[in-house]
């Protein structure tokens, strides 16, 4: 099955929170308890519409259905959506700051078939031709793994507050 990806655009909202939700339900379990799961998906999970704005994130399609999405950012934020940020992200310097991998989901009926890694390509590929050598991001659970394959390593352990109690373990991880 041949996967393509292409930049996400501000008409795929929609497609991608619901994608979003599929993947946070469907591979986090037995990371995260359900209420934790829920949680995630309504506090942190969603679609950071400066990524897509800013042209760096990007949607993996396999015979026209949205198989999985992920990007890179120059900006400060770690992780989250449009639902966890309160200000405008500032911008990294990449003399000096990482690329942020960020906001990474794979239908769970696609998953383990090397589309996380495509993206991740994808998006290295990207950052390295605007400047930057590094890399960081906030990892799920589920998606420490796969980091750890494509070269990542776990530098601290992060727990996220959510307004309804629940706590959601977040790995940072950095390449480069």
């Amino acid at each position: 099955m041949p996967v393509t990806t292409r930049l996400a655009t501000l008409a795929d909202i929609s497609q991608l929170n619901e994608l979003i939700a599929l993947s946070v339900r469907g591979l986090s379990r037995g990371y995260y308890t359900p209420t934790q799961i829920e949680s995630a998906i309504k506090y942190i999970f969603g679609v950071d519409t400066q990524l897509i704005i800013d042209g760096t994130y990007y949607i993996a399609e396999a015979e026209n259905v949205i198989v999985g999405c992920g990007g890179w950012s120059k900006r400060n934020t770690l992780y989250g959506g449009d639902q966890h940020k309160e200000i405008e992200d500032p911008l990294l310097d990449p003399e000096y700051d990482a690329a942020r991998i960020r906001a990474f989901f794979v239908h769970p009926d696609y998953a383990r078939q090397g589309i996380g890694r495509q993206i991740i390509n994808v998006c290295e590929a990207a950052a390295v031709s605007a400047g930057f050598s590094s890399f960081e991001l906030g990892a799920t659970l589920p998606g420490v793994p796969l980091y750890k394959v494509m070269g990542y390593t776990a530098v601290e352990r992060i727990d996220a507050p959510l307004p309804d109690g629940e706590v959601l373990e977040i790995v940072k991880m950095k390449k480069g």
